[in-house]
């Protein structure tokens, strides 16, 4: 096998995304089939010229699809990853695998139990500036890491419809940040402490959310991260990472639109950031397919496994909670 035939399953944003990335940028994968409950969303991908099946059954049952990729609504995934699991087919599932701890467990279960391959769509590991400071950290360039600092803000806020089922601040958008705390410092959180309010709009409140945070996560080996986010920065997509040792430090700046720099009697301006994660994390997505492909054709570990897609979840929780009850949480308490 030296392409791997894929079934996406859900074409909406990030389903997408990742059809086109597949289509047009990857040589070891191709997407053979999409499905989605929607027939315009279906359509998308018909238009690109993949087929698209009649029914998700379509999708397991057909004996040339060698994985899927599970883009669907987060309240699906577990069915979903456990049916093409007992199919045999490796998947890639996007985050957060489930909001229900037992739901993710009873996903993971089937998994190992029939050793398929499987990949949690964490892409900013897969970030070469973000990468290069898990790295710093794994190769004692910093000595012995004491903080980390993780800033992650988007331009605009969500529509008020997916803030009503996303899970909230922790579970859609900082869980990328809890991922991203884990793989630079290597050490897993064992207590959470959050702050949080609602200063971009009234309405994120409403629906019982947030839009503005800070979250500090105590390591087991000690170190400590702390992590602001916002749901608008009118300034585009802020997304930096520090890690402080030791020895010294390493940082992850934001890349600019261009490199281009104006000089006139004002003084200097340079290029806005990338807009939003569609423009910033392309490069990310793309290593990601390709250490899921070289994982499904060599039998090798997966870079994000079910553990990885686990603990932001409990992470996730811990903050909630801490919000609720205006507290330190361990993460043993949760799960």
């Amino acid at each position: 096998m030296d392409v791997i035939n894929i079934g996406i399953l859900g074409m909406g944003r990030i389903g997408r995304l990742h059809a086109e990335l597949l289509l047009y940028q990857m040589d070891r994968l191709r997407p053979k089939a999409v499905y989605d409950v929607s027939p315009q969303a279906a359509e998308i991908g018909r238009r690109m010229g993949i087929q698209v099946a009649d029914s998700v059954d379509d999708v397991f049952d057909d004996p040339e699809i060698e994985a899927v990729a599970i883009c669907t609504s987060t309240d699906t995934h577990p069915d979903l990853m456990i049916r093409a699991a007992q199919a045999g087919k490796a998947i890639f599932c996007e985050k957060p695998i489930a909001h229900d701890l037992g739901e993710v467990d009873r996903a993971l279960a089937v998994i190992e139990e029939t050793g398929v391959y499987l990949q949690i769509g964490f892409n900013r590991r897969f970030d070469p500036s973000h990468r290069a400071v898990h790295q710093a950290v794994a190769a004692g360039e910093l000595g012995e890491v004491h903080l980390v600092r993780i800033t992650s803000r988007d331009p605009a806020p969500p529509p008020i419809s997916y803030v009503k089922v996303s899970g909230g601040i922790f579970l859609d958008m900082t869980i990328h940040d809890f991922d991203m705390a884990r793989y630079v410092t290597g050490s897993e959180v064992a207590e959470v402490y959050a702050q949080g309010g609602v200063r971009v709009d009234p309405a994120i409140g409403e629906a019982g959310d947030l839009d503005t945070a800070v979250v500090v996560l105590t390591h087991e080996n000690g170190a400590i991260t702390t992590i602001d986010n916002s749901r608008q920065a009118v300034y585009g997509y802020d997304q930096r990472v520090e890690a402080f040792g030791s020895k010294g430090m390493a940082v992850s700046q934001n890349p600019g639109a261009t490199t281009t720099v104006l000089w006139d009697k004002s003084g200097s301006h340079g290029a806005t950031l990338p807009y939003f994660f569609t423009e910033r994390y392309i490069p990310s997505y793309l290593a990601g397919w390709e250490a899921f492909a070289e994982g499904v054709l060599s039998g090798g570990p997966s870079p994000v496994n079910g553990h990885d897609g686990r603990a932001p979840l409990v992470i996730g929780k811990a903050a909630w909670k801490s919000i609720q009850e205006g507290r330190p949480i361990r993460t043993a308490q949760i799960g």
